[in-house]
């Protein structure tokens, strides 16, 4: 079995040009959205029913994954600095694993065809769940190899 890639990408800070750009140059043809809250003003072009128009547009699928996002509570204690990075980190591992979430995504990356991107809003992965999530796709599939666009 030859590696999958997976990407990662936050849609903060980047222009509709510039997202659409770095999915089409990877060869994404999956988009799956790990973040909380996909409605909110914020996420500008990236709201739900705008993004599932522009993959639409650009022949990328899309998933709404919020088994994959942290609760509500956990990032508010993140943001709100009640906890620091690597409570977060431990907090978010237990939270998934309780899901358990990731094997039925290993599965489900393995089943489609073409390239996977898992979408939040951080800009950078650093400090972003949808790195860990990532981290723990590739513990459940040595074929998966994790790549950040940014």
């Amino acid at each position: 079995m030859s590696e999958r890639v997976l990407y990662t990408m936050g849609s903060s800070g980047k222009s509709l040009k510039g997202f659409i750009g770095l999915l089409s140059q990877a060869g994404v043809k999956h988009l799956v959205d790990v973040r909380l809250s996909n409605t909110s003003q914020l996420a500008g072009f990236s709201k739900k029913d705008d993004l599932e128009f522009l993959c639409d547009t650009f022949e990328i699928g899309y998933v709404y994954a919020p088994e994959l996002a942290p609760s509500a509570g956990l990032l508010k204690s993140y943001r709100e600095h009640s906890i620091d990075w690597p409570t977060y980190e431990t907090q978010f591992h237990s939270l998934i694993e309780a899901r358990n979430a990731i094997p039925q995504w290993v599965e489900r990356i393995r089943l489609l065809e073409g390239t996977v991107c898992l979408l939040c809003s951080e800009s950078t992965p650093e400090h972003c769940h949808r790195r860990l999530v990532a981290d723990m796709l590739m513990q459940g599939d040595a074929q998966i190899v994790v790549k950040h666009l940014v």
